[in-house]
């Protein structure tokens, strides 16, 4: 996990394995970032699975300039594979376990700093980044994966059908069903680790 990144993915006269690696220094710390948020405590050994089996397609890659989403794709399919055998079968969320939730509404209800003029704010100000991280992990792979390519990483929806091999109106009920189960998520979070008692004492 020592490579540097650097700009360039090819160059005149590159060889594959010369290709491979500038592709791979280009993007070895975005698939460590995106593997982090997708398998946690395994994210280094999902990105290095990722990158011994893309080395082993190289020649499947005909464009290099889609170098960076075809290694998106195998990772996310590492990092799921991974996810599957810690837990079987892929959970789907009925969509009305989590349609009627808001969490803009739960938090104007429940009032968790009675003397806030900016309950949301404090709300999210509370979280910090390794709390963020722990209620990602928290949703089943189906709603986390397209979430995270989606929101933290800029993929362009149809994109991410592509890397998902999945239908677009498929990803786009799974962005839906797994924003609202993360807003869930993010409440049941912060009731069990303490958050709401914290704000309301500042």
């Amino acid at each position: 996990m020592r490579l540097v990144p650097e700009p360039s993915i090819e160059r005149a006269g590159d060889k594959p394995r010369q290709s491979f690696e500038r592709l791979a220094r280009a993007e070895l710390a975005r698939l460590y970032a995106i593997a982090r948020r997708l398998a946690g405590d395994e994210a280094e050994d999902a990105v290095q699975e990722c990158l011994v089996k893309a080395f082993e397609r190289f020649d499947q890659l005909d464009d290099l300039d889609a170098g960076p989403a075809w290694l998106a794709r195998i990772l996310v399919n590492c990092c799921h594979d991974r996810g599957r055998a810690r837990s079987g079968r892929p959970r789907e969320i009925a969509f009305e376990e989590v349609d009627d939730f808001s969490l803009y509404r739960k938090i104007a209800l429940e009032d968790p700093y009675p003397y806030s003029d900016s309950l949301h704010l404090d709300f999210l100000g509370g979280f910090g980044r390794e709390d963020v991280r722990e209620v990602l992990l928290r949703l089943p792979d189906l709603y986390r994966i397209p979430l995270v390519l989606v929101y933290m990483y800029g993929f362009p929806t149809k994109e991410a059908a592509r890397i998902l091999d999945a239908p677009l109106g498929t990803v786009l009920a799974r962005l839906h069903r797994g924003r609202k189960l993360f807003e869930r998520q993010m409440w049941d979070y912060a009731e069990e680790t303490g958050l709401l008692e914290e704000g309301a004492t500042r």
